[in-house]
């Protein structure tokens, strides 16, 4: 009898004309029980294997679940996230871990935009928008949430609409608010991890010395100009960012985005690799940016790694710390000014 070719889990295959799903799985001595199937573009259910006859240059991909346990998918969500469940490295367990997760991006803005996306995309289960201001025209060279049809709209209003469209599955909490000290810790509380995307030190240092007072990773990231960096913080396991920047800086020395500019695209660099850090702690995937601040230069488009050890006279996260209790430093008004007029985020 003639053959066919078929691509199956990208690999080709050569099978007999007119065999059907039932034949390739007795060929490969695959229990259609232990997997679900993708034929070109559609999840085919195992009633009608034996009826689903394979033509030439079918594609079809065997998605196994793996590791044990139950996993809670609907048929649209395993072809949504098939192109993750087919990575040994993630697998249905892995899909079933970011599924099960709680993110809390703080800030709506350059950062917290592709973060916000990507976390979403993946499938989070539970993701949280915290941002207190409104759409401004500046935002949109960079904060990609929002659309000129946005402005004037709070942030989070945008951004749970865009957000729910691309993914109806999940679950979208926002707070229209600005992040302070009364505030912060029950809000972190509810959540497995923590995205930074501000742009001023108040908040950043009140985020880093709550994360580590409640054991949360915190994916710390910033941006200016040209210039980017993240860092991934994990009470316990390594330093903090007062173990590089005991204290800010003196008022006046750092401009500001709305200050000194700041390309629109390396938010979406940055952005995207802080999703992608969150994913990793997620799904316990790959090598965490613990103890390694990268640092991007869009210029010269390189990356360069600075290692960094926890500071044991850190005073939160050291030896024997001496702030217990959590600071709100002040902004100045000029700067307040400029936060509540452009968005406190990145």
């Amino acid at each position: 009898m003639a053959k066919i070719n078929v691509k199956v889990n990208g690999r080709k295959e050569k099978i007999e004309e007119r065999a059907s799903l039932r034949d390739l799985f007795n060929k490969l001595e695959i229990n259609p029980e232990v997997a679900v199937t993708k034929l070109n573009d559609a999840i085919i259910d195992k009633d009608r294997y034996n009826e689903t006859l394979l033509k030439e240059n079918d594609e079809i991909e065997i998605i196994f679940f793996m590791g044990g346990g139950a996993f809670d998918f609907s048929e649209e969500e395993i072809e949504r996230y098939s192109r993750h469940i087919i990575l040994p490295e993630i697998s249905g367990q892995g899909q079933q871990k970011i599924k099960e997760a709680s993110v809390l991006v703080v800030g709506a803005g350059g950062l917290g935009s592709p973060v916000a996306y990507y976390l979403a995309a993946a499938g989070v289960g539970r993701l949280g928008i915290i941002d207190s201001d409104l759409v401004d025209l500046s935002n949109l060279q960079r904060q990609i949430l929002h659309t000129t049809a946005d402005l004037d709209r709070p942030k989070v209003e945008s951004a749970r609409e865009k957000l729910q469209a691309i993914n109806p599955n999940i679950e979208i909490i926002t707070y229209n608010q600005y992040l302070n000290k009364d505030n912060v810790l029950e809000i972190i509380e509810s959540f497995d991890l923590v995205v930074d995307g501000v742009d001023n030190f108040p908040t950043r240092y009140l985020l880093n010395d709550a994360c580590v007072m409640k054991n949360k990773p915190l994916v710390e990231a910033g941006i200016l100009r040209f210039d980017g960096q993240i860092m991934t913080i994990k009470p316990g396991e390594g330093p903090c960012y007062r173990c590089i920047f005991t204290r800010p800086p003196a008022e006046g020395t750092i401009p500001s985005c709305q200050e000194a500019g700041v390309l629109g695209a390396i938010a979406g660099t940055i952005g995207t690799l802080q999703a992608t850090e969150a994913l990793k702690i997620i799904t316990g995937v790959g090598k965490p940016l613990i103890g390694r601040l990268l640092i991007y230069d869009a210029k010269e488009l390189s990356f360069r790694e600075v290692e960094i050890r926890r500071n044991p006279d850190c005073p939160v996260c050291g030896d024997n710390p001496t702030i217990t209790e959590l600071i709100e430093y002040e902004l100045s008004c000029e700067l307040h000014q400029q936060t509540e007029e452009a968005g406190d985020n990145e």
